[in-house]
This record gives C-alpha cells, sequence and structure tokens, in this order.
C-alpha cells in the first residue's frame, strides 16, 4: 500500500481546463497550503502538516506534472511558476480559502514565491525554504558552486535530449538527489523513497518540463518583476541550509531585495529539511504565521 499523510483526506480538484490537483488535506482553522519539491510529492510535508494540523487546515497538493496531479503537454507556458501559482491559488479557493498562508520547499517555493507576487491579496503569510527566486539563482550561481545544481542545467536543454537521459538513467537520476542532497538517509524510510522514485518515473516530460520553465519563461518573468518594483507584500520566511562559504553569496541579502517583511534563518538539516527537522520547520512557520 502506497504511504499517506495520516489522518488526511485525498482529494482531486479541478484548478484549470483539464488540469486537477492531488491534494491532502488535515486539519481544521485558518488554513496553510504546503509545496513540495523536486524529486518528491506531497509527502515530503508528512511530518509538518499533522503537527500544524492541530491548529490549522493544513492543504498539501501535488505540484501540477508532479506525484497523483495531472501532467498536462508542456506549451511553454504550462510549466511556468506564473501558471502553477494560479493552480495553487484556484485550489485553496475551491476547498473555500479565498486567502491562506503558504509555504513552498525547493520547486514549491519558486511556485510560492510566485504566487506571492501575482497573488498578494491572497497569500497571507510566506515561506520559502532553500531556494533562493529564479532570476537571482542564475545570477549567483558561478564557476564550481554551480556543480551543485548541475540538473539546472541538463534539464534547461530543449526538448528530446534531457528527457531521454533522465529516463535513460531510471531510478538513478533521482535517488541521486534524495541521496546526495540528504542529511540524514533514515529520514526517508523505504516505502516514501520508492514512492518518490516511482511518481519521478512516471513524470518525466512533467519534471523536465517544470526546470525548462526555469531557464526561459520563468526568468522572463522575474526579470519583468524586478524591474517593475515588485516586492512580497505579505510577512515571508526564509530558512536555507547552511553552505557557509562554499556558494559565495549572501543569501539573506538576495532575499531582502524582494522581501522588505523578512526573516532568514539557516538550518544544518540538510536540503529536505522538512523530513529531517519537521519540528525545526515546523516551528519557524508557526513563528511565521504569529507575524
Amino acid at each position: 500500500m502506497a504511504p499517506t499523510i495520516p489522518g488526511a483526506r485525498y482529494e482531486r480538484v479541478p484548478v484549470a481546463d483539464g488540469v486537477a490537483l492531488q491534494a491532502a488535506v488535515l486539519g481544521s482553522g485558518p488554513p496553510l497550503v504546503l509545496l513540495h519539491g523536486f524529486p518528491q510529492t506531497s509527502l515530503a510535508w508528512r511530518h509538518v502538516a499533522v503537527d500544524l494540523a492541530a491548529e490549522r487546515t493544513v492543504v498539501c497538493p501535488d505540484l501540477r506534472g508532479y506525484g497523483g496531479s495531472d501532467a498536462p503537454p508542456d506549451d511553454g507556458e504550462a510549466y511556468s511558476k506564473r501558471t502553477m501559482a494560479a493552480d495553487v491559488v484556484a485550489l485553496a479557493r475551491a476547498l473555500g480559502h479565498e486567502r491562506f498562508a503558504l509555504a513552498g520547499h525547493d520547486r514549491g517555493a519558486l511556485v510560492a514565491f510566485r504566487a506571492g507576487l501575482d497573488h498578494p491579496d491572497a497569500v497571507t503569510h510566506l515561506a520559502c525554504l532553500d531556494v533562493v527566486p529564479t532570476v537571482d539563482m542564475w545570477e549567483v550561481l558561478h564557476g564550481a558552486s554551480a556543480a551543485v545544481a548541475w540538473h539546472l542545467y541538463l534539464m534547461a536543454q530543449p526538448a528530446g535530449l534531457p528527457e531521454r537521459m533522465v529516463q535513460g538513467a531510471g531510478d538513478a537520476f533521482f535517488a541521486h538527489f534524495l541521496d546526495a542532497w540528504g542529511a540524514d538517509p533514515a529520514a526517508v524510510p523505504p516505502d516514501v523513497r520508492a514512492a518518490y522514485l516511482a511518481a519521478c518515473a512516471a513524470r518525466v516530460p512533467s519534471i523536465v518540463a517544470d526546470y525548462r520553465a526555469s531557464a526561459g519563461v520563468d526568468l522572463e518573468h522575474d526579470l519583468a518583476s524586478r524591474a517593475a518594483g515588485d516586492v512580497l507584500r505579505m510577512p515571508v520566511a526564509v530558512v536555507q541550509q547552511d553552505w557557509g562559504a562554499v556558494l559565495g553569496y549572501d543569501a539573506a541579502a538576495v532575499w531582502r531585495a524582494w522581501a522588505p517583511d523578512l526573516v532568514h534563518g539557516t538550518t544544518r538539516s540538510g536540503h529536505f529539511m522538512a523530513e529531517t527537522a519537521p519540528a525545526e520547520v515546523a516551528a519557524a512557520l508557526r513563528e511565521l504565521l504569529a507575524r
């Protein structure tokens, strides 16, 4: 039996023409939406969601193109973070939440960032875990430091070759990231790991399209937002793994340019912090929601 988030009910919610998201919903109270990253699904939030459901309605969707959600063909916009952010707002509204707090990790954090810029009247609080906005990501990754993000360059290539290379590598491609980025292998038990790998194997074209968008349409949208002086108007929390001087840039300063009301912190729990340090992540979200 496939693992699930304990106590959650699972719903398929139409969010756009021909696209529905699968979402786990649990708890009651003010709404909080949690967005997973790569190479994961909503299961990444299983510990944090149960913790926070004691006081909130927690909604954990699989992003468009991931897990149990629909994966439409890529038309150049289908996997832009603007489109995926609109999915999230439509999902929340379909569940009865016109305004909601939003947190994302990795790819989900990029969706959350775009939702905060495009839908400030809907997003009350915003948390982004272990990422910088797309435009800044391309600007700060230089030389040897870019080696940690080699997959960004692979999946940014024109359609065809990246998909064949990823599919040809099978589980080894996706397992690499679970192993290389995880601070504690025991934090992802075998059944959850198997669920991640199976979900990714079934979604190679859409996952590649999600990454390809970051080198194209997402970059265009971020550049336009920067030129317009757009900022995140809600309270923002950012938690990033502590790389020390390895990456060679000031992540807090990068984020402060976008978020005037920012609390920035670091953790030694690795990239998959919602699984390796769920109590720490839940505490950071509670602090954000109290602001």
